[in-house]
């Protein structure tokens, strides 16, 4: 069953000795995908394009040193979390405490026995899984199963940051369901929940490319991150959001006389991001649009173009 749970995982070997490395991976095959790698720098590249689950890293190499490959791993943000293991002849008190203290989680030193290195990699491999697992968890809101407010600080950031390099826009859509206070207050808070996880199913339908995301961003609030995305573009996915929760035709006795149905009003609002705007602007700008979408009566998309010249910013479209 351990082989089952650790199979798919890939360890790291960054070691300038061709039979240490050989070594290793004879030990560890039958369990993990073994990668190598045999200096500290292709060993930080091999790090950052292949984030193994664990890396297994020799001290004594030419040009630099196992240190100086953990420093460089653990100051990088791609690389931080992963597990380092210092595997090394060097065996003096002081060795080891200067790689523990730069964030490795572990020190076996050389001649190593089988038994012990299949055991500590098997150990914190788990650790790292179980970490993975937890954070995860804390990235997604319960009742609906969408990402959370938290994680869509974090992909908003990430986005903003592609976008400004490449020069490509990024849209942001948000809204909230039409009079949802009442429908609680009809319905019972149970039916509420209902009502917000049928309505959160639907609205990722439109949404076909990998890098958009929605998000639960509070309450009956839900956000939208599409980057690369024009504005028309923005406005025609707002629209299908819209149609497809009306199409779930849950009763809102409560709700718009005209419209006896849950429905939902959005905002929409695109950036082409610069040093003259920030991810925040753009989100309080889309939020501006959703009142706008209220004002006009709900169950509707108002949208506006944020521009960093601000003498030219567009008015409000509907759709």
């Amino acid at each position: 069953m351990q082989t089952e749970v650790h199979k798919e995982k890939t360890v790291l070997i960054i070691d300038d000795s061709p039979i240490n490395i050989e070594h290793l991976a004879q030990v560890l095959k039958s369990e993990y995908n073994i990668k190598v790698a045999n200096n500290g720098e292709s060993g930080i590249e091999a790090a950052r394009n292949q984030r193994p689950d664990l890396i297994l890293l020799d001290i004594v190499m030419p040009n630099m040193d196992g240190y100086e490959v953990c420093r460089r791993l653990k100051a990088s943000d791609g690389t931080r979390k992963i597990p380092i293991i210092f595997i090394t002849t060097k065996n003096e008190i002081e060795d080891e405490t200067r790689g523990l203290e730069l964030g490795a989680v572990d020190y076996i030193t050389k001649p190593f026995r089988t038994p012990i290195v299949k055991a500590r990699v098997r150990t914190h491999i788990q650790l790292k899984h179980n970490s993975d697992l937890l954070e995860k968890l804390a990235l997604i809101d319960s009742l609906t199963n969408l990402p959370n407010r938290r994680r869509f600080e974090q992909i908003l950031k990430r986005e903003w940051a592609r976008c400004r390099r490449s020069q490509e826009p990024i849209s942001i859509v948000i809204l909230d369901i039409d009079h949802f206070k009442q429908f609680n207050d009809h319905y019972g808070h149970l039916a509420g929940d209902r009502c917000l996880s049928r309505v959160a199913q639907a609205l990722p339908i439109p949404l076909k490319r990998p890098a958009d995301s929605i998000f639960r961003y509070g309450g009956e609030e839900f956000i939208a991150v599409l980057p690369e995305t024009e504005h028309s573009v923005a406005l025609n996915l707002a629209e299908k959001m819209r149609a497809q929760v009306a199409k779930l035709l849950i009763p809102h006795a409560r709700g718009i006389s005209t419209h006896p149905y849950i429905s939902i009003s959005l905002g929409v609002t695109t950036n082409t991001p610069n040093s003259r705007s920030t991810p925040r602007t753009l989100v309080q700008l889309a939020d501006k649009m959703l009142y706008a979408a209220k004002n006009a009566g709900r169950n509707c998309v108002r949208g506006k173009v944020f521009s960093n010249d601000t003498s030219s910013q567009t008015k409000p479209e509907s759709v």
